[in-house]
């Protein structure tokens, strides 16, 4: 009989931020200068904020060394003075940190919140059903109403909402 693992599962909880980010970048070279450059500031800078945060829950911190500049280069606040081309350099610079600190960074979660919202990790929810999709015994549907054949909404009786409107 084996035992359960006491050492948590990894998750990449930072990849969606890093791929998000690097693609902000990247689309952003056609819009340094604008007006419209601000918001790239914005983005770029906060999704570094959030990448800095899985890093140091995954104890990443070697990565706090790439992140921690570009959240600093790409503040919306105080802007730094870059030139033109050494700002498209660093966009290039950051996209590519981006996706590997995206891709490294692997923050542990507990085995019950695995998947989305921790609904699969195989066990039903206390209270009843997970959605919808659990299988009913014959008899039992909403409020207990069945159509003369026996299936629900189907055959000749009259379901619910057929009425007048």
């Amino acid at each position: 009989m084996s035992r359960p693992s006491t050492e948590p599962t990894r998750a990449r909880l930072a990849f969606l931020p890093g791929l998000i980010g690097a693609i902000v970048l990247m689309a952003a070279l056609a819009l340094i200068g604008g007006s419209w450059y601000v918001w790239v500031l914005f983005a770029v800078a906060i999704l570094a904020l959030i990448m800095c945060v899985f890093a140091v829950q995954a104890k990443s911190y070697w990565w706090l060394a790439g992140l921690i500049p570009i959240a600093i280069v790409f503040n919306p606040v105080w802007p730094l003075p870059i030139g033109d081309v050494w700002l498209r350099l660093l966009h290039l610079a950051g996209a590519i940190v981006f996706i590997a600190a995206g891709v490294s960074i692997k923050v542990p979660v507990e085995a019950a919140k695995q998947g989305p919202a921790g609904r699969y990790d195989g066990t039903r929810a206390k209270g009843g059903s997970s959605g919808g999709t659990a299988s009913r015994s014959k008899g039992q549907g909403h409020g207990g109403r069945q159509s003369q054949s026996g299936r629900r909404g189907q055959g000749g009786g009259r379901s619910r909402g057929s009425g007048r409107r």
